[in-house]
């Protein structure tokens, strides 16, 4: 029997035995034959994504789908939002470094991932499972590369603000191991966080 364990504007989350299930729900306010066509679309972009993420670094194995429904493998591990301050630095740094390799890798091959925080992270042994590639998108510009990090920034200074400067430095130093084009997309980042709406208090990522 399946259970209700998440329920976002897009669609609903199913734990059924060791399975997830999506389900895409109907928009009423649509149109219907618009609502489905925007459902359809969504669910073979995240799919295609999923397959070539999978041949990258670790997501939940594709099961099965279809036009509005796709069901993966349940990643039975620690989600790094409810666990990642209870570490020690130690394992902490490392973590977070292993986040950053998985990221650039990612990147490397133009995954947009779009919702990069620790909720949407599992830990299960020595490795990092990324999960939810439903707002993933295919794009090879510094821009939406450098905002997918600071969209990852703003998640540990708000949920880890204990441990944000280096935990985010840890990440960095990850990304840096692995990216094909490093320089020019922090270079990005430091422009993304100098406009108004993007503004913190630490807004220049060279300091780190």
């Amino acid at each position: 029997m399946k259970t209700l364990i998440s329920q976002g504007a897009e669609a609903k989350i199913y734990l059924d035995k060791k399975l997830i299930i999506k389900e895409r729900v109907p928009k009423n306010y649509r149109i219907k034959e618009l609502d489905e066509k925007i459902r359809k679309y969504r669910t073979r972009r995240e799919i295609s994504i999923l397959e070539k993420a999978s041949k990258i670094i670790n997501v939940p194995k594709l099961i099965s789908f279809n036009d509005f429904k796709i069901v993966v493998e349940f990643i039975d591990g620690k989600k790094l939002a409810d666990y990642l301050d209870s570490f020690d630095n130690k394992k902490r740094f490392w973590i977070c470094k292993l986040v950053g390799n998985n990221i650039a890798l990612l990147h490397n091959n133009n995954i947009i991932h779009g919702d990069l925080t620790t909720s949407n992270m599992i830990l299960k042994g020595n490795d990092v499972y990324f999960i939810d590639f439903g707002l993933s998108f295919i794009d090879q510009k510094e821009e939406h590369k450098a905002v997918d990090l600071h969209l990852l920034k703003q998640a540990l200074e708000s949920k880890h603000y204990k441990h944000y400067n280096s935990s985010f430095k840890a990440v960095l130093d990850g990304y840096k191991e692995n990216s094909n084009n490093y320089k020019l997309i922090i270079e990005r980042l430091n422009k993304v966080e100098g406009r108004g709406r993007y503004k913190t208090k630490n807004n220049k990522i060279a300091n780190f």
